[in-house]
């Protein structure tokens, strides 16, 4: 989005006023109204800066996933626990889902996505795959699996997906990214 010097101090005003509301009202209760209220503006000015609630909601989004340190787990068992925190948090955090659903089609979110995954995922992964241990490329491809799940069970709602137990989808994606973590290239 490009706008003008003249609409940051309001656009700053937005997002601040919407983190605060998204935090304590959770993204259900909040309101584009109680938002531009906040904020001191025209709730239409929301709309034109941030497009929607969605939207607002996901630029706003700062999640932790709470990776777990690998490290300490098996190093032969490091894809099963990594598996099973990721469908912990999906399972736990509607607003995880919405950033998941506003990515697809915005690419500021999806940025916003990008830097969460890369943010979060590198470090955790250079801590068990080592130095030389092509960290960036494993980082993607457990981001892919972990992204592609929670889109096919939360988002898409694939029969086959939502069908499964957390402890057999678990049993299916934790050798993949087992390999993904530590295994042969």
């Amino acid at each position: 989005m490009a706008f003008t010097d003249r609409s940051r101090p309001a656009r700053e005003a937005i997002l601040r006023a919407a983190r605060t509301r998204f935090g304590t009202d959770g993204y259900d209760r909040a309101t584009v109204r109680a938002i531009a209220a906040d904020a001191g503006v025209d709730p239409s000015m929301v709309v034109r800066y941030f497009g929607s609630k969605r939207q607002l909601f996901a630029l706003t989004a700062d999640f932790d996933l709470r990776l777990p340190d690998l490290r300490e787990a098996p190093r032969d068992h490091a894809g099963h626990v990594l598996a099973e925190h990721l469908l912990a948090r999906w399972e736990g955090d509607d607003g995880l889902m919405i950033l998941l659903r506003t990515a697809v089609t915005d690419d500021d979110v999806a940025e916003r996505m990008r830097a969460i995954f890369t943010e979060q995922l590198t470090p955790m992964i250079a801590g068990l795959a080592g130095e030389g241990g092509d960290v960036s490329a494993r980082a993607g491809v457990v981001a892919t699996q972990a992204l592609g799940v929670a889109l096919c069970r939360y988002v898409l709602r694939l029969p086959p997906v939502v069908d499964l137990s957390p402890a057999e989808l678990v049993a299916w994606i934790g050798p993949t990214l087992q390999r993904y973590l530590v295994g042969a290239i």
